[in-house]
């Protein structure tokens, strides 16, 4: 079973910038779209942005022009760089493998410890 480490949260002031990555186990990772999660207190865990193997992206719309997302294949590593954080992006912060259920992304592997953000002056 593919493990996911993700690392790289931590606190930064509002406008800030962090990069977090997150390193897979296991051969599956070329051949997975790839996505990163985030749950605040008191809220549903949201998928903010996706990786299809081919390198295409997409965002949800509360980080779109903030927030990147990539991958390295060959490091078995995705990365989501973020800039311009807000209060509001402050959450742990999960990626996983995805597959498409029809209509949207659906997390399709077991979950990692996460990183924990928080944008706070």
């Amino acid at each position: 079973q593919v493990q996911l480490v993700e690392s790289g949260g931590g606190l930064v002031q509002p406008g800030g910038s962090l990069r977090l990555s997150c390193a897979a186990s296991g051969s599956i990772f070329s051949i997975n779209a790839m996505g990163w999660y985030r749950q605040a207190p008191g809220k549903q865990r949201e998928l903010v942005a996706a990786i299809t193997s081919g390198g295409s992206t997409n965002y949800a719309d509360s980080v779109k022009g903030r927030f990147t997302i990539s991958r390295d294949n060959a490091k078995n590593t995705v990365y989501l760089q973020m800039n311009s954080l807000k209060p509001e992006d402050t959450a742990v912060y999960y990626c996983n493998a995805l597959g498409w259920g029809g209509s949207s992304w659906a997390p399709q592997g077991s979950w990692g410890q996460g990183t924990q953000v928080t944008v706070s002056s």
